[in-house]
């Protein structure tokens, strides 16, 4: 099969279209045949110590065969586990635990845009800033990848949005840096996808089954809607990373894995 590989030293120029052999399933795992896979702006940076890698930890696709609940021919959606290999290949093996339906009103390219930055704005919203409804909630990077579904979600639970720097209960940063700064010092509690910094609560995204689940309810009942900035095809992910790292951006960079 075809897969984007990260060959040592590392960076944009180290990726690659290889041909490699599938993945064989193994219990616990579905085989997903991938339609589309989202990238992030810094991943290149994780698996380092673990070369050749594949990137890409989104993807929409086609379960391959029953297993594990999934029927053969279900489109499913996932955010895969940092600690392995990706997605950005014709197959990929996902734990059945982080894999969820599709959203119905969703494209492959679409749904493959959705776990990370819904996800991370479930968790910083929800999970880590007990947002409540009637809070005033302001975002750092508000059109990015995460910073635009974040503003979405934090509508649909009834929250108010305030511009940046403006006072607020509750400041998700996305960014970091002078962003953050400028808002910081008006916010009541802030957490922060960006680095560590005083007085904010740092996470890291994590997969989880439930979170897709509400997340997909909410894409089908129009409160939510992932944004896309350009789509490229597999074999044009140096380019696809490049546009992903580039200032500007409105939404995702994904992969087209079938053309």
């Amino acid at each position: 099969m075809r897969a984007i590989r990260l060959h040592p030293p590392g960076g944009i120029e180290g990726l690659r279209l290889d041909e490699v052999a599938p993945p064989q399933p193994r219990p616990g795992q579905v085989l997903v045949r991938v339609h589309a896979a989202a990238i992030t702006r810094a991943e290149l940076e994780w698996p380092t110590d673990r070369l050749p890698a594949i990137p890409s930890y989104e993807l929409s696709g086609v379960v391959v065969e029953d297993s594990d609940g999934f029927s053969a021919g279900e489109d499913v959606f996932a955010l895969t586990p940092f600690d392995r290999d990706g997605v950005a290949a014709d197959y990929a093996l996902v734990p059945v635990e982080v894999l969820a339906p599709k959203p119905g009103s969703l494209s492959h390219i679409q749904a493959a845009a959705l776990p990370m930055p819904g996800l991370s704005a479930w968790q910083a919203l929800i999970v880590h800033g007990r947002l409540q409804a009637g809070d005033r909630v302001g975002v750092t990077g508000a059109h990015g990848g995460v910073g635009h579904v974040a503003v979405q979600l934090a509508r649909s639970r009834g929250a108010a949005l305030v511009e940046e720097g403006e006072p607020c209960d509750l400041l998700f940063d996305t960014v970091g840096g002078q962003a953050l700064a400028r808002s910081a010092g008006q916010a009541g509690r802030i957490v922060t996808i960006a680095a560590e910094a005083p007085g904010a609560h740092y996470f890291v995204v994590e997969p989880n089954h439930e979170q897709l689940l509400e997340l997909a309810r909410l894409v089908d009942t129009g409160d939510l809607w992932p944004e896309i900035d350009s789509v490229f095809p597999l074999a044009q992910a140096q380019a696809a990373f490049m546009r992903s790292a580039a200032r500007g951006k409105h939404g995702k960079v994904v992969l087209g894995v079938i053309e």
